[in-house]
Protein backbone atom coordinates (compact mmCIF):
# COMPACT_ATOMS: atom_id res chain seq x y z
CA UNK A 1 0.00 0.00 0.00
CA UNK A 2 0.97 3.73 -0.31
CA UNK A 3 2.02 5.09 2.90
CA UNK A 4 3.81 8.72 4.43
CA UNK A 5 6.59 7.56 6.71
CA UNK A 6 9.23 9.00 8.17
CA UNK A 7 12.46 7.48 6.16
CA UNK A 8 15.38 8.59 8.05
CA UNK A 9 16.11 10.61 11.50
CA UNK A 10 15.76 14.21 9.98
CA UNK A 11 13.66 16.67 8.19
CA UNK A 12 10.22 15.72 5.80
CA UNK A 13 8.63 12.40 4.91
CA UNK A 14 8.94 10.11 2.08
CA UNK A 15 6.11 8.21 0.61
CA UNK A 16 6.29 4.05 -0.41
CA UNK A 17 4.38 2.07 -2.62
CA UNK A 18 4.88 -0.89 -1.15
CA UNK A 19 4.51 -0.79 2.82
CA UNK A 20 2.26 -3.80 3.73
CA UNK A 21 -1.28 -3.57 4.32
CA UNK A 22 -1.53 -4.44 8.22
CA UNK A 23 -3.55 -7.23 9.38
CA UNK A 24 -6.26 -6.95 12.16
CA UNK A 25 -5.89 -8.91 15.56
CA UNK A 26 -9.16 -10.35 16.86
CA UNK A 27 -10.28 -7.15 18.42
CA UNK A 28 -8.85 -4.96 15.40
CA UNK A 29 -10.62 -2.87 12.55
CA UNK A 30 -9.13 -2.33 9.59
CA UNK A 31 -10.20 0.72 8.24
CA UNK A 32 -9.53 1.95 3.99
CA UNK A 33 -8.63 5.77 4.50
CA UNK A 34 -10.34 8.39 2.62
CA UNK A 35 -8.87 11.52 3.76
CA UNK A 36 -6.42 12.55 6.31
CA UNK A 37 -5.52 15.90 8.22
CA UNK A 38 -2.08 17.19 8.75
CA UNK A 39 -1.88 17.92 12.35
CA UNK A 40 0.52 20.39 14.56
CA UNK A 41 2.03 16.78 15.31
CA UNK A 42 3.00 15.87 12.07
CA UNK A 43 4.78 19.02 11.63
CA UNK A 44 6.90 18.74 14.62
CA UNK A 45 7.86 15.28 12.67
CA UNK A 46 8.08 17.04 9.74
CA UNK A 47 10.78 19.38 10.60
CA UNK A 48 12.56 16.92 13.41
CA UNK A 49 12.15 19.07 16.25
CA UNK A 50 13.42 17.96 19.41
CA UNK A 51 10.33 16.39 20.74
CA UNK A 52 10.30 14.69 17.44
CA UNK A 53 13.49 13.50 17.61
CA UNK A 54 13.22 12.14 21.46
CA UNK A 55 10.12 10.78 20.24
CA UNK A 56 9.54 9.22 16.86
CA UNK A 57 10.85 5.98 15.57
CA UNK A 58 12.33 6.15 12.04
CA UNK A 59 10.23 3.52 9.98
CA UNK A 60 6.71 5.11 11.25
CA UNK A 61 4.14 5.92 9.51
CA UNK A 62 2.72 9.31 10.52
CA UNK A 63 -0.64 10.86 11.04
CA UNK A 64 -3.94 10.33 13.13
CA UNK A 65 -6.66 12.36 11.64
CA UNK A 66 -8.80 11.03 9.21
CA UNK A 67 -12.05 9.07 7.60
CA UNK A 68 -12.66 6.26 5.81
CA UNK A 69 -14.18 2.81 5.34
CA UNK A 70 -13.73 -0.45 7.08
CA UNK A 71 -12.36 -3.06 4.88
CA UNK A 72 -12.42 -5.62 7.21
CA UNK A 73 -12.75 -6.70 11.04
CA UNK A 74 -10.97 -9.53 13.45
CA UNK A 75 -12.77 -12.61 14.74
CA UNK A 76 -13.72 -11.60 17.99
CA UNK A 77 -14.91 -7.59 16.61
CA UNK A 78 -19.10 -7.37 17.27
CA UNK A 79 -19.66 -4.42 16.99
CA UNK A 80 -19.15 -3.17 13.70
CA UNK A 81 -19.20 -4.77 9.95
CA UNK A 82 -17.23 -4.11 6.38
CA UNK A 83 -18.09 -0.44 4.77
CA UNK A 84 -19.09 1.20 7.37
CA UNK A 85 -17.42 4.97 7.26
CA UNK A 86 -15.62 5.91 10.33
CA UNK A 87 -13.20 8.39 12.03
CA UNK A 88 -11.18 6.95 15.39
CA UNK A 89 -9.99 8.15 18.36
CA UNK A 90 -6.13 8.46 18.19
CA UNK A 91 -5.15 7.89 21.88
CA UNK A 92 -5.09 4.25 22.23
CA UNK A 93 -5.85 3.17 26.28
CA UNK A 94 -4.50 -0.17 27.50
CA UNK A 95 -7.85 -0.10 29.75
CA UNK A 96 -6.07 -0.46 32.86
CA UNK A 97 -4.94 1.69 35.57
CA UNK A 98 -6.54 4.56 37.59
CA UNK A 99 -7.40 6.79 35.43
CA UNK A 100 -8.34 4.37 31.95
CA UNK A 101 -10.88 2.72 35.02
CA UNK A 102 -12.23 6.78 36.26
CA UNK A 103 -13.66 7.92 33.38
CA UNK A 104 -9.88 9.84 32.20
CA UNK A 105 -8.97 7.23 29.75
CA UNK A 106 -7.30 10.20 27.19
CA UNK A 107 -4.71 10.72 30.32
CA UNK A 108 -4.41 6.92 30.75
CA UNK A 109 -0.91 5.79 31.72
CA UNK A 110 1.05 3.76 29.31
CA UNK A 111 -1.19 5.84 26.03
CA UNK A 112 -0.51 4.64 22.77
CA UNK A 113 -1.04 7.24 20.21
CA UNK A 114 -1.54 6.59 16.68
CA UNK A 115 1.09 7.93 14.23
CA UNK A 116 3.49 8.64 16.92
CA UNK A 117 3.99 5.21 18.50
CA UNK A 118 2.13 2.78 16.41
CA UNK A 119 1.56 3.11 12.14
CA UNK A 120 -0.74 6.25 11.70
CA UNK A 121 -3.33 7.33 8.81
CA UNK A 122 -1.43 8.65 6.09
CA UNK A 123 -1.60 5.48 4.10
CA UNK A 124 -4.11 3.63 2.15
CA UNK A 125 -5.44 1.29 5.21
CA UNK A 126 -4.90 1.79 8.93
CA UNK A 127 -5.68 -0.36 11.86
CA UNK A 128 -7.13 0.66 15.44
CA UNK A 129 -8.87 -1.23 17.87
CA UNK A 130 -12.47 -1.97 18.12
CA UNK A 131 -12.90 0.54 20.86
CA UNK A 132 -11.15 3.29 19.10
CA UNK A 133 -13.32 3.95 16.16
CA UNK A 134 -16.58 5.96 16.12
CA UNK A 135 -19.38 5.60 13.11
CA UNK A 136 -19.54 8.59 11.22
CA UNK A 137 -22.97 10.37 11.11
CA UNK A 138 -24.53 10.54 7.38
CA UNK A 139 -24.62 14.32 7.35
CA UNK A 140 -20.79 15.48 8.66
CA UNK A 141 -18.80 15.44 5.32
CA UNK A 142 -15.90 13.88 4.93
CA UNK A 143 -13.52 16.75 4.53
CA UNK A 144 -14.74 17.58 8.61
CA UNK A 145 -15.05 14.40 9.56
CA UNK A 146 -10.99 13.98 8.73
CA UNK A 147 -10.56 16.22 11.13
CA UNK A 148 -12.61 15.57 14.24
CA UNK A 149 -9.65 15.12 16.29
CA UNK A 150 -8.67 18.81 16.20
CA UNK A 151 -12.06 19.74 16.74
CA UNK A 152 -12.37 17.09 19.93
CA UNK A 153 -9.70 19.50 21.08
CA UNK A 154 -11.34 22.86 20.80
CA UNK A 155 -14.56 21.17 22.07
CA UNK A 156 -13.03 19.44 25.38
CA UNK A 157 -11.01 23.05 25.71
CA UNK A 158 -15.02 24.72 25.15
CA UNK A 159 -16.77 22.40 26.95
CA UNK A 160 -14.36 22.36 29.97
CA UNK A 161 -14.38 26.01 30.48
CA UNK A 162 -18.20 26.22 31.05
CA UNK A 163 -18.47 29.14 28.50
CA UNK A 164 -22.48 29.82 28.58
CA UNK A 165 -23.37 33.53 28.77
CA UNK A 166 -19.71 34.31 29.46
CA UNK A 167 -17.13 36.68 27.64
CA UNK A 168 -14.46 34.96 27.10
CA UNK A 169 -11.18 35.44 25.30
CA UNK A 170 -8.86 33.07 23.07
CA UNK A 171 -5.40 33.86 22.98
CA UNK A 172 -3.45 32.31 19.58
CA UNK A 173 -6.57 31.82 16.77
CA UNK A 174 -4.44 28.92 14.90
CA UNK A 175 -6.02 25.77 13.18
CA UNK A 176 -8.10 24.54 17.06
CA UNK A 177 -8.40 28.87 18.29
CA UNK A 178 -9.89 29.23 15.15
CA UNK A 179 -12.22 26.16 16.28
CA UNK A 180 -12.89 27.09 19.43
CA UNK A 181 -14.25 30.64 18.71
CA UNK A 182 -17.38 28.65 16.63
CA UNK A 183 -17.31 26.09 19.47
CA UNK A 184 -17.27 29.01 21.87
CA UNK A 185 -20.12 30.66 19.38
CA UNK A 186 -22.72 27.41 19.33
CA UNK A 187 -21.62 26.75 23.41
CA UNK A 188 -23.54 29.88 24.53
CA UNK A 189 -20.46 32.53 25.02
CA UNK A 190 -21.95 35.79 25.47
CA UNK A 191 -19.02 37.58 23.88
CA UNK A 192 -15.60 36.46 22.33
CA UNK A 193 -12.37 38.16 22.08
CA UNK A 194 -9.65 36.70 20.66
CA UNK A 195 -5.55 37.70 20.22
CA UNK A 196 -3.02 36.45 17.53
CA UNK A 197 -0.27 38.27 15.51
CA UNK A 198 -1.52 37.08 12.05
CA UNK A 199 -4.29 39.85 10.58
CA UNK A 200 -5.81 37.45 8.56
CA UNK A 201 -6.74 34.59 11.26
CA UNK A 202 -8.15 37.73 13.05
CA UNK A 203 -10.31 38.63 10.43
CA UNK A 204 -11.30 34.94 10.14
CA UNK A 205 -12.08 34.93 13.92
CA UNK A 206 -14.00 37.66 13.82
CA UNK A 207 -16.67 35.89 10.48
CA UNK A 208 -16.37 32.68 12.56
CA UNK A 209 -18.06 34.82 15.43
CA UNK A 210 -15.72 36.76 17.55
CA UNK A 211 -16.77 40.35 18.78
CA UNK A 212 -13.36 42.15 18.77
CA UNK A 213 -10.18 40.47 17.36
CA UNK A 214 -6.51 42.09 18.59
CA UNK A 215 -3.59 42.08 16.67
CA UNK A 216 -0.55 41.76 19.51
CA UNK A 217 1.98 41.88 17.33
CA UNK A 218 4.96 43.96 18.63
CA UNK A 219 7.38 45.55 16.94
CA UNK A 220 11.13 45.03 18.27
CA UNK A 221 12.56 47.66 20.40
CA UNK A 222 14.55 50.87 18.76
CA UNK A 223 17.91 50.16 18.95
CA UNK A 224 20.54 52.21 21.48
CA UNK A 225 22.85 54.19 19.82
CA UNK A 226 25.36 51.85 20.85
CA UNK A 227 23.58 49.42 19.37
CA UNK A 228 22.13 47.23 22.09
CA UNK A 229 18.84 46.89 22.01
CA UNK A 230 16.28 49.81 24.43
CA UNK A 231 14.99 47.77 27.41
CA UNK A 232 11.64 47.75 26.99
CA UNK A 233 9.46 49.13 29.50
CA UNK A 234 7.10 47.02 31.31
CA UNK A 235 2.93 48.47 30.76
CA UNK A 236 0.25 46.86 30.45
CA UNK A 237 -0.54 46.30 26.73
CA UNK A 238 -3.36 48.71 24.85
CA UNK A 239 -5.13 45.61 23.68
CA UNK A 240 -5.90 44.52 27.67
CA UNK A 241 -7.26 48.16 28.53
CA UNK A 242 -9.74 48.01 25.44
CA UNK A 243 -10.79 44.64 26.97
CA UNK A 244 -11.27 45.34 30.21
CA UNK A 245 -13.43 48.47 29.22
CA UNK A 246 -15.29 45.61 26.90
CA UNK A 247 -16.30 43.93 30.28
CA UNK A 248 -17.22 46.30 33.14
CA UNK A 249 -13.75 46.77 33.99
CA UNK A 250 -12.77 43.18 34.99
CA UNK A 251 -11.73 41.17 32.30
CA UNK A 252 -12.99 37.91 30.71
CA UNK A 253 -14.43 35.52 32.60
CA UNK A 254 -12.54 32.62 30.78
CA UNK A 255 -9.20 32.44 29.60
CA UNK A 256 -8.87 29.47 25.98
CA UNK A 257 -5.21 29.80 26.27
CA UNK A 258 -4.26 27.99 22.67
CA UNK A 259 -0.89 29.61 21.32
CA UNK A 260 1.69 27.83 24.02
CA UNK A 261 3.81 31.17 23.65
CA UNK A 262 4.89 32.68 26.62
CA UNK A 263 4.10 36.08 25.92
CA UNK A 264 0.11 35.27 25.37
CA UNK A 265 -0.13 33.23 28.30
CA UNK A 266 1.13 36.18 30.57
CA UNK A 267 -0.80 38.67 28.89
CA UNK A 268 -3.92 36.21 28.69
CA UNK A 269 -3.65 35.75 32.48
CA UNK A 270 -3.16 39.80 33.28
CA UNK A 271 -6.50 40.51 31.48
CA UNK A 272 -8.45 37.66 33.21
CA UNK A 273 -10.64 38.95 35.75
CA UNK A 274 -10.34 37.93 39.43
CA UNK A 275 -12.20 34.97 40.29
CA UNK A 276 -11.86 33.85 36.07
CA UNK A 277 -11.47 30.41 34.65
CA UNK A 278 -8.50 29.32 32.45
CA UNK A 279 -8.42 26.41 30.09
CA UNK A 280 -4.75 25.75 28.98
CA UNK A 281 -4.04 23.57 25.55
CA UNK A 282 -1.49 25.52 23.90
CA UNK A 283 2.30 23.80 24.69
CA UNK A 284 5.31 26.32 25.34
CA UNK A 285 8.21 24.61 23.30
CA UNK A 286 10.37 25.33 26.60
CA UNK A 287 10.14 26.49 30.05
CA UNK A 288 9.05 30.17 30.51
CA UNK A 289 8.75 32.73 33.20
CA UNK A 290 4.81 33.03 34.75
CA UNK A 291 4.17 35.19 37.76
CA UNK A 292 1.78 32.10 40.01
CA UNK A 293 1.45 34.76 42.32
CA UNK A 294 -1.00 37.53 40.84
CA UNK A 295 -1.69 35.66 37.98
CA UNK A 296 -3.46 32.10 39.77
CA UNK A 297 -3.21 32.58 43.41
CA UNK A 298 -3.96 36.16 44.28
CA UNK A 299 -6.38 36.35 41.37
CA UNK A 300 -8.32 32.75 43.04
CA UNK A 301 -7.96 31.13 39.53
CA UNK A 302 -9.49 28.57 38.42
CA UNK A 303 -6.60 26.62 35.85
CA UNK A 304 -7.45 23.41 33.64
CA UNK A 305 -4.74 21.78 31.67
CA UNK A 306 -6.65 20.09 28.56
CA UNK A 307 -5.02 17.18 26.66
CA UNK A 308 -6.73 15.28 24.07
CA UNK A 309 -10.74 14.69 23.81
CA UNK A 310 -12.29 12.47 26.79
CA UNK A 311 -13.40 9.28 25.49
CA UNK A 312 -15.89 9.91 24.36
CA UNK A 313 -18.18 12.35 26.04
CA UNK A 314 -15.96 14.96 23.50
CA UNK A 315 -16.96 12.90 20.62
CA UNK A 316 -20.56 12.96 21.69
CA UNK A 317 -20.51 16.69 22.12
CA UNK A 318 -18.79 17.11 18.44
CA UNK A 319 -21.66 14.96 17.04
CA UNK A 320 -24.28 16.64 18.35
CA UNK A 321 -22.72 19.95 17.69
CA UNK A 322 -22.15 19.27 13.67
CA UNK A 323 -25.37 17.50 13.37
CA UNK A 324 -27.55 20.97 14.64
CA UNK A 325 -25.25 22.96 12.06
CA UNK A 326 -23.57 24.99 14.66
CA UNK A 327 -20.28 25.05 13.62
CA UNK A 328 -18.25 26.35 10.64
CA UNK A 329 -16.01 24.95 9.49
CA UNK A 330 -15.28 25.48 5.72
CA UNK A 331 -13.16 28.62 6.08
CA UNK A 332 -10.66 27.01 8.54
CA UNK A 333 -10.14 23.66 6.23
CA UNK A 334 -8.70 25.63 3.41
CA UNK A 335 -6.75 22.95 1.25
CA UNK A 336 -8.19 20.02 0.20
CA UNK A 337 -4.71 17.87 -1.79
CA UNK A 338 -4.11 14.50 -3.63
CA UNK A 339 -1.80 12.59 -1.39
CA UNK A 340 0.71 12.44 -3.66
CA UNK A 341 1.15 16.48 -3.17
CA UNK A 342 2.60 15.76 0.45
CA UNK A 343 5.09 17.90 0.74
CA UNK A 344 2.95 21.12 -0.26
CA UNK A 345 0.94 20.48 2.65
CA UNK A 346 3.17 21.17 4.82
CA UNK A 347 4.76 23.81 3.42
CA UNK A 348 1.49 25.95 2.94
CA UNK A 349 0.75 25.02 6.46
CA UNK A 350 4.68 26.13 7.61
CA UNK A 351 3.73 29.31 5.82
CA UNK A 352 0.52 30.14 7.33
CA UNK A 353 -0.54 30.56 3.61
CA UNK A 354 -3.39 27.80 4.67
CA UNK A 355 -4.66 26.80 8.14
CA UNK A 356 -5.99 23.45 7.99
CA UNK A 357 -4.82 20.75 5.10
CA UNK A 358 -6.75 17.76 4.18
CA UNK A 359 -5.07 14.98 2.13
CA UNK A 360 -6.95 13.08 -0.64
CA UNK A 361 -5.35 9.81 0.27
CA UNK A 362 -7.88 7.42 -1.30
CA UNK A 363 -9.54 9.30 -3.49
Amino acid sequence: MRALYKHHAGTELRIAADRPIPEPGPRDVLIKVRKAGICGTDRHIWEWDAWAASRIPVGIITGHEFVGTIERVGSAVTRFTPGLRVSAEGHISPGTGYNARTGNAHIAENMVILGVDRDGCFAEYVCVPEDNVWPVHPSIPDKVAAVLDPLGNAVHTVMAADVSAKTVLITGVGIIGLMAVTVAKAAGASRIFVTDVNAKRLELAKRLGATEAFNTYVAPPPREPTGRAATPTSTTPEWIKELRKATRGDGPDVLLEMSGHPAAINDGFSALRMGGTAALLGIPSMPFTFDLTNHIVFKAAKVLGINGRKMFETWYQMEELLVGGRLQLDEIITHELPMDRFAEGFRLMQSGEGIKIVLNVGE
